[in-house]
């Protein structure tokens, strides 16, 4: 049947949301000198590994956790 199972793992994706919310210069500051990446973390980042996943390209990966959080962990 080959049924493949595998996890997306997202780190604090900035949805309109966050920001309005709780992404202040100081929660900024704490996120940059936590990630690896210096970048912020939209939707669209964690739906091109959720498509990726879809694709015959990752036909071969089951039982995976992809995290996508810029490397934050």
């Amino acid at each position: 049947m080959r049924i493949r199972v595998n996890t997306v793992v997202p780190g604090w994706v900035l949805t309109e949301r966050q920001i309005a919310l709780w992404l202040d210069a100081d929660g900024e500051r704490q996120l940059f000198e936590s990630q690896c990446l210096k970048e912020k973390l939209y939707p669209p980042d964690v739906a091109r590994m959720v498509l990726w996943l879809a694709a015959a390209d990752s036909r071969m990966c089951t039982a995976q956790n992809f995290i996508v959080d810029a490397g934050w962990t």
